[in-house]
């Protein structure tokens, strides 16, 4: 059976610089090979035969790296984004999707089990499926608590809150082309308040095991010691 999967890949990592100075995000190396390489035999690994590729900065780079995929044994085609499109914009370019499909970003690391996390998409026939991280917030302040009549009512000193954030890899059902507008800057905050104000809300599944958002240069760096140390499994 055909699986696809959308890696997207067309923003200009500004948030990485000077990294990506003269490589797209996607293609900064991590250990010995770039982050789009590690999601790519991630996905060929998990089944995913068919692999498009959305890209707009610097797009021939990565065209000329990725190829057709034939080297990671899979088939890898591009989708061009004239302008930037935002996160979910970009699904509107491409007209061949098929019922259900996975998209994860460009620059993510993680030891999720996309297999079980697309099969479980389809057998609870979501029209998207959320991968899910919790995090703990430090609040680098003490917080005060203030009562109606501005008198406190307590206090909490530096405190510490935890949130599910998105990964940046979904699960697709392409019912989901319906939200998204033809042409325009349409991000997933977009997409996910849609599907709640049309009563079709997204799931969202958490993950337990390692997850990386590689945004900043202190996350890079991590990435990259935490391949040395084979934390990262190719």
């Amino acid at each position: 059976m055909s699986k696809r999967a959308i890696i997207l890949a067309g923003g200009k990592g500004t948030r990485l610089k000077p990294y990506t100075i003269s490589l797209p995000k996607p293609l900064v190396p991590v250990g010995d090979m770039p982050i789009l390489e590690i999601i790519i035999r991630k996905l060929t690994k998990s089944g995913f035969n068919h692999i498009t590729i959305t890209v707009n900065h610097m797009a021939e780079i990565i065209k000329a790296f990725c190829g057709d995929g034939s080297k990671w044994g899979t088939f890898i085609d591009y989708s061009l984004e004239d302008k930037p499109l935002s996160t979910m914009g970009p699904l509107k370019l491409i007209k061949d999707l098929p019922e259900n499909f996975l998209v994860m970003n460009g620059d993510v690391l993680t030891d999720l089990d996309l297999e079980v996390f697309y099969n479980k998409h389809i057998e609870d026939e979501n029209i998207f499926t959320v991968s899910a991280f919790s995090r703990d917030q430090k609040v680098d302040y003490g917080v005060l608590e203030v009562g109606m009549d501005n008198k406190l009512v307590n206090f909490v000193e530096k405190p510490t809150t935890r949130y599910n954030v998105s990964m940046g890899v979904y699960i697709a059902n392409k019912k989901i082309l319906d939200y998204i507008p033809e042409n325009q800057l349409y991000g997933f905050d977009h997409l996910m308040l849609d599907l709640i104000k049309f009563q079709q809300p997204a799931s969202v599944l958490v993950h337990s095991g390692y997850w990386l958002d590689i945004g900043r240069p202190d996350d890079y760096e991590k990435a990259c010691n935490d391949f040395d140390d084979n934390i990262i499994q190719i």
